[in-house]
């Protein structure tokens, strides 16, 4: 069926069972024990001590696509980390359906295919409009640890909004055990929740402390 060993969208490596209108791949339920740092795709590579951290994909696409066409070629490095974040492609309320469906599909897969390879993975939520609802969290476990991030979606009443409603959507629906959350936490949002720091906030607070110095 798939001959010369092209990459038919991964299909050739595996075929998951999926759930919902779409076929989700299944990401199962993982055990989250805590106190871990996260660092971007972008920084993995080069990071100390990995063995004690998580990789997380909340950057921009164009730096982790290649995750999706070579997945294999990186799994000696995702194997030496503790978590692995799905990755967190774009599912913009602007972006046409079939895209952000396809990105929902595209994260999945991802997921499924390291925990087959035993890893530890941690989902990433996302959604962008309430049509969203219908699809967005297939194949997400319930009572699971989870992740999210509400950088970008801050900027607006109507942002805002659809961010703090798709978050709520998120707990009735998974009623996860914790939520990873990546950026500034709106006050809005509750449940049992683990922050860690934004890279560009990182940068602002040595900024700070730099400037102090030299005050």
């Amino acid at each position: 069926m798939y001959k010369y060993g092209r990459n038919y969208e991964n299909l050739n490596k595996c075929i998951f069972p999926g759930v919902g209108q779409f076929n989700i791949p299944i990401i199962k339920p993982t055990h989250y024990e805590g106190c871990h740092e996260f660092v971007g795709f972008n920084y993995a590579k080069g990071c100390k001590d990995k063995d004690d951290k998580g990789i997380h994909f909340f950057i921009d696409d164009y730096q982790f696509n290649r995750v999706w066409t070579n997945i294999d070629k990186y799994l000696p490095l995702f194997s030496k980390f503790k978590y692995i974040m799905s990755p967190d492609f774009s599912t913009y309320s602007n972006f046409p359906k079939a895209i952000q469906i396809y990105n929902h599909y595209r994260k999945h897969w991802i997921g499924a295919y390291l925990q087959q390879n035993g890893m530890s993975v941690i989902p990433s939520i996302s959604w962008s409009d309430y049509e969203s609802y219908k699809w967005c969290f297939d194949g997400e476990p319930v009572k699971s640890v989870v992740a999210v991030s509400s950088v970008g979606t801050q900027q607006g009443d109507d942002a805002k909004k659809l961010f703090l409603e798709g978050y709520r959507e998120m707990v009735r629906k998974l009623n996860p055990a914790q939520i990873i959350f990546y950026g500034k936490i709106p006050e809005e949002c509750s449940g049992n929740i683990i922050p860690i720091e934004a890279f560009h906030e990182k940068f602002r607070i040595i900024e700070e402390i730099i400037g102090n110095n030299y005050c």
